[in-house]
């Protein structure tokens, strides 16, 4: 016995020993106050709209950090009484709790269960993880003495209620309180602050969003254990009506998470690493935004879905929906999905007829047409005849625009989808003039937003700037001019389109007052419906479907999306002043000269070179197979005579060995009648005056 005594106490000294070591070293290695109030358990992010009203919070919510004395005393009673009795007496590691736990175990045959400390909580919560294992609960109650024996137990209190989790993304009782009630936690009532105290056991059992009256009855649980303590009397308990308690609406579960789905991953890209919280200020307008969320709900039909974007002539994302319910489903069909655009998908077919030299008020054929054994129809199933290619548009003539694809080709039809801004693969298939190819809703309502600036690019973005909670900017955004994309008489052309189609073609239900430019779309089947439009600075896109591409019954462009675009704009223009479209075609010089003087030039006005690669210069007005050396009567072709001032490229050896000259033998070298030798002007294929497509 006394041998085992005599050990028994070497070895409690011993353990005594490394214990007050480590204790010692670890205390001397712990951050001082200041440095542990600002580590925090990743980056908190708070969105807010172009008018800085606080969008939604994501990542860690910490709150303003309240003082020791600022923390109202009943939330500091009632953490103390629900998660440790003892905190003031104990000396970091409460051993009457671990005796207890160890009495259980053996007397049950269970594991031994020790409720931690609030200074093992924080010392868990700064600086380990939450394994189970008994390393991890060694390190924390090293920490624990550690902290007890750096700091005050005020101070281990203050840092424990500004840092514990308390659900939802809260750490700390300011966010928790501010999360869970709406007000700081400053302003805190009884019935409050039991709650936010009997959330840290469980705090996705017991949250007052998930579920308020559980999280009542664990609130009314703190206050018994507080009146048994003493810190509050039974009359309080009785008094404290827990009915009064309204619980905050929670942010962020609405169609506003879309756009920040959409925005939040370009920080990336926009940002150094950065891990300290930050404020995100964005270009959506929040009643923009409902608004949006409005049209699309009240119009789409049932069974389908819905999805919006609105732009500034710069890019601004105004609104974006991207479905109809962001809780059931969070895939964004608005930046996302690739549908089908139907007709809407002319806008680039006409673009390309128009760039190519036709105007609004060209005459064309609607009639039966057979391109490589494809023949399309028109919704109608009739013909119309010779009509105007605003007419042709605004009507969304099938016919007439494979005709002008046809003539155009569908290549440069493509090209000019991708000049827009059109990302997705375009097939080039005669069928892709009717809108075969997918597209995403953001890239179709970039192209439109394009024509509305005036044929310049657009990029659309969503966030402006970005600073710390303290306001040190780390991002601005700079407006950059965009690309000229077509001519200035390119966009007036396809902007008169677009306004007759809503005046007095498919897209009328979009009328909203005034002036509007748009196009409706509608696939096979009516799986996809849209429309797309601008008016006062405003480009807005709708699309409508099933996310399964089942057919939708009635479903059409110039139905439920065009009367959810109309709806949206009326909200989104209202405070803007009319702007009235500039369709004045200012057309080039080769479109306005007469037909004669068109297609023939004056020879002197232009160099050209012949098929031999020979350079013919102004003046000359011959072939250089006709020219004749007055000295020596030679038929070699002469190299022009540019003058001391263009001294030649080459001298003649050179060009004898390259070109071949004198060696008549060659047949790869005969004498041709060389390009424009009949003066015609090279230039790009005018359409003047234009005969019918179709006509003989």
């Amino acid at each position: 016995m006394r041998g085992v005594l005599i050990w028994g106490t070497a070895l409690v000294l011993l353990a005594a020993v490394f214990l007050g070591t480590a204790v010692f070293f670890t205390m001397r290695e712990l951050p001082d106050y200041s440095a542990l109030k600002s580590s925090q358990n990743g980056q908190m992010i708070v969105v807010r709209a172009r008018d800085g009203t606080e969008l939604v919070s994501l990542g860690p919510s910490y709150g303003q950090w309240l003082p020791y004395n600022q923390i109202p005393q009943i939330m500091r009673d009632a953490i103390v009484s629900v998660e440790d009795r003892r905190f003031r007496d104990h000396p970091g590691v409460d051993p009457i709790g671990l005796l207890r736990a160890v009495y259980v175990s053996f007397t049950t045959g269970g594991r031994a269960k020790a409720t931690s400390t609030i200074t093992q909580q924080l010392a868990r919560n700064v600086f380990l993880n939450n394994s189970r294992s008994m390393g991890r609960k060694a390190r924390e109650a090293v920490l624990a003495l550690a902290l007890e024996r750096k700091f005050s137990k005020d101070q281990i209190l203050e840092l424990y209620l500004n840092k514990v989790y308390f659900g939802g993304g809260a750490y700390g009782i300011d966010a928790a309180s501010r999360k869970f009630f709406g007000h700081p936690a400053t302003q805190l009532s009884t019935a409050e602050a039991a709650i936010i105290a009997g959330l840290v056991k469980a705090p996705s059992n017991y949250s007052p969003t998930a579920d308020v009256e559980a999280a009542k009855d664990r609130g009314k649980v703190v206050l018994g254990l507080m009146a048994r303590e003493g810190v509050i009397s039974p009359s309080e308990v009785e008094s404290t009506d827990f009915s009064q308690v309204t619980v905050a609406k929670e942010k962020g579960q609405n169609s506003v998470r879309y756009f920040t789905d959409w925005a939040l991953p370009q920080l990336d890209t926009l940002l150094p690493d950065n891990k300290e919280p930050i404020e995100v200020w964005t270009t959506l307008d929040p009643a923009m935004q409902r608004a949006a969320t409005q049209s699309i709900d009240a119009n789409v039909p049932k069974g389908a879905q819905g999805a919006l974007v609105s732009l500034e002539d710069d890019g601004a994302v105004l609104a974006m929906v991207g479905g109809t319910d962001y809780v059931n489903s969070n895939y964004n069909r608005a930046t996302a999905a690739v549908r089908q655009p139907g007709s809407a998908w002319k806008l680039f077919v006409y673009l390309a007829a128009l760039e190519a030299g036709y105007k609004p008020s060209d005459r064309v054929v609607d009639e039966p047409v057979t391109i490589d054994g494809w023949s399309p129809h028109n919704s109608s199933r009739n013909f119309a005849g010779e009509i105007d290619v605003r007419t042709a548009f605004a009507y969304s003539k099938n016919t007439v625009a494979a005709q002008l694809g046809n003539e155009v080709g569908f290549g440069t039809v493509a090209s000019m989808a991708k000049r827009f801004g059109i990302t997705t693969p375009i097939n080039t298939k005669p069928a892709m003039v009717l809108g075969t190819s997918e597209v995403r809703v953001i890239d179709m309502t970039r192209a439109f937003a394009a024509v509305s600036a005036g044929g310049t690019s657009v990029e659309p973005y969503g966030i402006t700037k970005v600073t710390t909670t303290s306001g040190e900017l780390l991002y601005q955004h700079k407006s950059v001019r965009g690309q000229v994309l077509v001519p200035q008489y390119v966009a007036a052309g396809i902007t008169d389109l677009l306004q007759t189609a809503v005046a007095t073609g498919t897209g009328r239900a979009a009328q909203i007052g005034r002036p509007v430019a748009g196009k409706t779309g509608t696939t096979t089947s009516n799986k996809d419906g849209w429309f797309l439009g601008f008016s006062s600075g405003v480009t807005t896109g709708v699309w409508m479907g099933r996310d399964d591409a089942k057919p939708v019954g009635g479903l059409q462009g110039g139905h439920a999306p065009a009367r959810a675009f109309a709806d949206y704009m009326k909200v989104a223009v209202a405070k803007r002043p009319v702007r009235q479209f500039d369709t004045q075609l200012q057309l080039p010089e080769w479109q306005l000269e007469p037909d004669d003087e068109q297609l023939q030039g004056n020879p002197d006005d232009y160099y050209y070179v012949d098929e031999n690669g020979q350079l013919v210069k102004p003046g000359d007005g011959v072939r250089p197979d006709e020219q004749q050396d007055g000295a020596g009567g030679s038929d070699q072709p002469q190299v022009p005579d540019y003058g001391p001032q263009s001294p030649p490229a080459a001298n003649d050896d050179f060009l004898d060995q390259a070109t071949g000259r004198g060696r008549n033998d060659d047949p790869a070298l005969r004498q041709g009648a060389g390009v424009g030798s009949s003066g015609q002007r090279p230039q790009p294929r005018p359409v003047p005056t234009r005969a019918p497509i179709g006509a003989p």
